[in-house]
């Protein structure tokens, strides 16, 4: 019998245990470890920080999830791991030994790295995490009753830009829905090089489509811009402007979680993973890694930097290679090694209308510098499209299903999207997996 183990129970960990318990049969065990008691749509935090939503539409409590799907629920922090003896140590003191390890933690918040930045000590909001959601909404809550300068915007070396570009718009059409919005100078504050980049250079019509919104709803933006300090009522640029608020939300920029960057050739001097194109580390077999928590290196050089997205769609495609690789590995299957294409598709809300963000892949063939397909679409019908597929997620999330074969098709149908397929070895690489000589 193998001891399967997943580590964090988000939009790419949970999809992984599903779809490892889904092809692994019964005397294997699942183990899911979350130092968190319920599952969070992360998407769905902005519309409960700007009060629009309650955080249970978009949570799920994990153990009756856990005990209904047959996965061996661990909640507790992880802590240390020990690669090479396969055993992960718990902040509880106890220890849990490994066959296969999928790493699907996410991210840790780099706020320490801009002084005054974050929720914790700091003077900016933040949708990164339920509780900062719920700051994020009582602050929200003020600023409403007492209306100013509003700022949004990300820090540099962020990689993730679409909850920022959602937040501000949704909050300039509750602004204008409240009758307030006349009192709200609204700025957008981002280090890409043009407003609608978003990480990812060269999607058609984005620029124009996002900027045309922006002028439309009057939000003045500053790109190009690297925030290093944040006052009480003002962020602070590089080139020593500063803009004031009464109400911001800045996302920061991501490092791998604390436990592996303490790990000696796991990962990179951030902490994000490498991985070989079926989510593999190149150097611990045993050890596979979706999401946030691997290394992507952004192909574009810019003035200030930013990271490469990692779509909550693109984590549960590699969370599912890895499942099924892991099958693979364990005989449990037959059939060719998965991986994921890095197909990207992105809704992003904008209060009465959206825009969806294709990529297909988000990173460009290395020979010709292009992909498949890339643009940009906007309407209402994303807005629509947005609020089901959440719905959808969650319904997943209860009846213990990853990634179902209807899901892959209509994404192939509807968008030309391929998120899985099989593993060519001679085909090029899309993923990092330089392993560093030294610890991380």
């Amino acid at each position: 019998m193998a001891n399967v183990v997943v580590i964090g129970a988000g939009l790419g960990g949970l999809p992984a245990a599903y779809e490892l318990r889904h092809f692994l049969p019964a005397e294997h065990q699942v183990t899911l470890i979350s130092e968190h008691d319920k599952f969070t749509f992360i998407p769905g935090l902005i519309q409960v920080a700007l009060d629009l939503k309650s955080m249970k539409h978009v949570q799920l409590d994990l153990a009756p999830l856990a005990q209904r799907h047959r996965l061996n629920l661990v909640q507790d922090r992880v802590t240390g791991l020990d690669p090479v003896q396969r055993k992960i140590t718990l902040a509880s003191g106890d220890t849990l030994d490994y066959d296969y390890l999928t790493i699907a933690t996410g991210a840790s918040l780099a706020f320490d790295l801009i002084p005054g930045l974050g929720p914790h000590g700091g003077y900016t909001q933040s949708v990164c995490t339920p509780d900062h959601a719920l700051e994020a909404r009582e602050t929200w809550r003020e600023f409403v009753k007492n209306p100013g300068p509003m700022v949004v915007g990300a820090a540099p070396g962020a990689g993730c830009f679409g909850p920022a570009y959602e937040f501000i718009l949704m909050a300039e059409r509750e602004l204008r829905r409240l009758g307030i919005r006349d009192q709200v100078p609204i700025t957008y504050i981002t280090p890409e090089p043009y407003v609608g980049h978003l990480g990812v250079s060269g999607v058609k019509n984005a620029r124009e489509l996002t900027a045309d919104l922006m002028e439309k709803r009057g939000v003045e933006f500053i790109d190009n811009a690297a925030i290093t300090q944040v006052s009480p009522d003002a962020v602070i640029l590089s080139d020593g402007r500063q803009v004031p608020f009464r109400y911001s939300m800045i996302l920061p920029s991501f490092r791998g979680a604390p436990f592996i960057r303490e790990v000696p050739g796991l990962a990179d001097e951030k902490g994000f993973i490498p991985v070989l194109p079926t989510q593999r580390h190149p150097e611990f077999p045993e050890i596979y890694a979706a999401g946030v928590s691997i290394k992507l290196t952004q192909p574009d050089q810019t003035k200030v930097p930013i990271g490469l997205p990692k779509s909550g769609q693109m984590a549960e495609a590699m969370a599912t290679a890895a499942a099924h690789n892991i099958a693979v590995d364990l005989g449990a299957i037959n059939g060719p090694l998965q991986v994921p294409t890095l197909d990207a598709l992105c809704f992003a809300e904008f209060g009465e209308t959206g825009i969806a963000y294709i990529a297909a892949p988000v990173i460009p063939d290395p020979a010709t510098g292009k992909r498949k397909q890339s643009y940009a679409a906007r309407g209402p019908w994303v807005v629509w499209v947005k609020a089901a597929f959440e719905e959808y997620f969650m319904a997943k999330m209860r009846f213990g299903v990853g990634m179902p074969w209807y899901e892959r098709l209509g994404l192939r149908t509807l968008f030309g999207l391929k998120l899985l397929s099989d593993y060519r070895p001679s085909a090029p690489q899309m993923v990092d997996s330089h392993v560093p000589s030294q610890p991380a």
